[in-house]
């Protein structure tokens, strides 16, 4: 197939790029950089620009001969959409309208969306089957929610096939690729860790330690990027097969406190880390816990790195060898 990208630069995006080609696909990124990275797609057409560029982004289809899209195009900071909800619902949902509509109207019917966890909330049952209730606690969710339900009216009205992945904590790094996760700011937890490893940050800030878990911090479902990458990949050979498509829950199926996580990384790195404990963030639920049974059992999906060690040794070798990151040109 050829496989437009949308978001293909950043961190989630170059690792289902890379994972797409030693699949044998023909892979075409479209990237505003906004997050993302020129180098983190190397050797590839890289086209700048917007997904609501409607013009652009028909012209893409028709000159690549774009067969299915990944779309991972996305304001996906949860603090910064409750703080700034019109850049979410403007982009996301928005851009992410035009974009959709763009794609049927040059005959694309196959797409792959990156969804999120942030869907269901606090949720009351572990783990978290893709049944469960949605009920977001914060704007990133709810706007994934409308892009979803968009989907779900396209493919009774356009025949557009498609599949939601609503993946779970992202971490890691491809080894031997020299890519991995660079953000500004960074917002997630084992590159804050490491960060701190390297001197760039004082300590570590958790957010609480008095949640009903066994140690008193938050729990989480951190599942390896290049098992999340490998994933679009059968996602779109099940549609390109004929499959209707459907929503999939992506994690590990076990959870690790920040404790646990902090934990490991002084093992895997042999170094103390700085922490302080630090009022709760408004929002955060106490346990997260993905059900992957049914991408499991569909798809034939297999985490190929489900124990935290493998998680955190990737993300230590990918920091260690680019402590400030990709090098800005």
């Amino acid at each position: 197939m050829k496989v437009l990208v949308a978001g293909g630069a950043g961190y989630i995006g170059s690792h289902v790029v890379l994972e797409l080609q030693q699949a044998g696909q023909q892979v075409v990124v479209l990237d505003n950089l906004q997050t993302g990275h020129r180098q983190a797609v190397n050797n590839i057409p890289l086209i700048l620009g917007d997904i609501a560029d409607e013009v652009l982004v028909g012209r893409l289809i028709s000159e690549y001969g774009i067969d299915a899209v990944v779309h991972l195009a996305a304001e996906s900071t949860v603090g910064v959409s409750m703080q700034d909800p019109g850049l979410f619902f403007t982009n996301n949902v928005g851009k992410g309208a035009v974009f959709l509509d763009t794609l049927v109207k040059s005959g694309v019917r196959m797409l792959v969306f990156s969804s999120s966890a942030a869907v269901y909330g606090s949720p009351e049952d572990m783990p978290i089957k893709e049944t469960h209730p949605l009920n977001p606690i914060n704007v990133y969710g709810a706007t994934k929610i409308m892009f979803e339900d968009m989907m779900i009216w396209y493919a009774q009205i356009y025949g557009l096939r498609w599949i939601s992945l609503r993946y779970f904590n992202a971490a890691g790094a491809a080894e031997g690729y020299n890519i991995g996760e660079d953000h500004q700011p960074e917002t997630h937890l084992i590159p804050i860790i490491m960060q701190t490893l390297l001197g760039q940050r004082r300590r570590l800030e958790i957010f609480g330690d008095d949640y009903l878990t066994p140690d008193g911090t938050c729990i989480r479902d951190y599942i390896h990027v290049s098992d999340i990458s490998r994933a679009h990949v059968l996602s779109l050979e099940a549609l390109s097969a004929g499959e209707a498509g459907g929503i999939y829950n992506l994690g590990n199926e076990q959870g690790f406190s920040v404790q646990q996580v902090l934990k490991m990384c002084e093992r895997i790195t042999g170094q103390e880390i700085p922490a302080q404990i630090s009022p709760r963030r408004w929002g955060d639920p106490t346990v997260l816990v993905a059900s992957s049974a049914k991408i499991k059992s569909v798809l034939g999906w297999r985490p190929r790195y489900p124990d935290l060690e493998s998680i955190v040794a990737s993300a230590w070798q990918w920091h260690r060898s680019n402590p400030w990151g990709y090098k800005t040109e």
